[in-house]
């Protein structure tokens, strides 16, 4: 490893209260925003709440374990608008991309059973088309649980954030 790398590496990881605190603070976020979107709002899903709320929670948990340590990199000595900005986008970037990976996954699982037999040709067509699939009915279906409720929740985050780089 070059010199210096392990210094890098070792501010780029937050400590482990904060990270994993966090982890479960913003999982519970996430699963808060689908809930309420569901719930306040009335965007109707189906009976697959309680599976819909894992997976928002859980692809937040995720978010926020790779978000934080790529804010971190980003902000090392920064100005507080900096600090904002990768706030804001790094973790809402990331947080969206975690929980339609997450999705994506799930439905996968769900069509396998019709899938071809494993690496061959047409499985790996099914793969591609099938997440395809998955990201597009996210876009068009999920994002709509993470707003107005999530897009606050980060504001006010990225906002104490911020305000603690000072």
């Amino acid at each position: 490893m070059p010199e210096g790398s392990e210094r890098f590496i070792a501010r780029l990881l937050p400590p482990k209260g904060f990270w994993l605190g966090g982890a479960i603070g913003w999982a519970l976020a996430m699963a808060l925003s689908f809930q309420l979107s569901v719930h306040l709002f009335g965007r109707a899903t189906s009976s697959h709440d309680l599976a819909l709320t894992l997976i928002y929670g859980f692809g937040g948990m995720l978010g926020w374990l790779v978000a934080l340590p790529c804010i971190r990199a980003v902000t090392h000595k920064a100005a507080p608008q900096t600090v904002l900005a990768a706030w804001l986008l790094l973790l809402g970037v990331v947080t969206v991309g975690a929980i339609a990976g997450v999705y994506a996954l799930q439905y996968r699982t769900f069509y396998a059973h019709w899938h071809a037999p494993f690496l061959s040709r047409i499985w790996a067509y099914q793969q591609i088309f099938t997440t395809a699939s998955a990201l597009y009915q996210f876009a068009v279906l999920g994002l709509r649980h993470l707003l107005p409720a999530g897009l606050a929740m980060l504001l006010v985050l990225s906002l104490v954030m911020a305000r603690r780089s000072r």
